[in-house]
């Protein structure tokens, strides 16, 4: 009787300290798991802006910066907290092809870690043919 004593005397504590290594393990799992799940939501509200201001763009007669404005309103109206201070150009457009890309800095949960994403859209410019 008194060998098991002692050796359950041994095991006290044996719980807590592996609680002590597993949960910020588990804890940082976790908020790599969000991070990576708000990274791909900024990703894809990039390319969402990015397709929305091409088809903006694209259109027969639209002004230059149409596309541009379309895109960044699109960020701001359907993207707010995925996207922080998004940028938009339409660099390497021309007059078959519209270029919109949609660059921009994705909120972090890692304080000193920094994210961005750039996502561009290209499509063909509308063009009336007579048959």
């Amino acid at each position: 009787m008194t060998v098991r004593r002692a050796l359950g005397r041994n095991d006290r504590g044996a719980l807590s300290l592996s609680y002590l290594i597993i949960m910020p393990v588990f804890l940082l799992g976790l908020m790599l798991i969000v991070q990576a799940s708000v990274w791909y939501l900024a990703k894809e509200a990039a390319l969402a802006a990015a397709r929305q201001g091409a088809d903006v763009a694209r259109v027969h007669g639209t002004p230059a910066g149409a596309g541009t404005t379309a895109a960044l309103a699109f960020v701001h109206s359907a993207a707010p907290g995925f996207l922080l201070s998004p940028t938009a150009s339409a660099a390497g457009s021309g007059p078959r092809t519209v270029v919109i890309t949609v660059h921009a800095t994705v909120p972090v949960i890692f304080p000193g870690f920094g994210l961005t994403v750039t996502q561009s859209a290209r499509v063909p410019v509308e063009q009336f043919t007579i048959p």
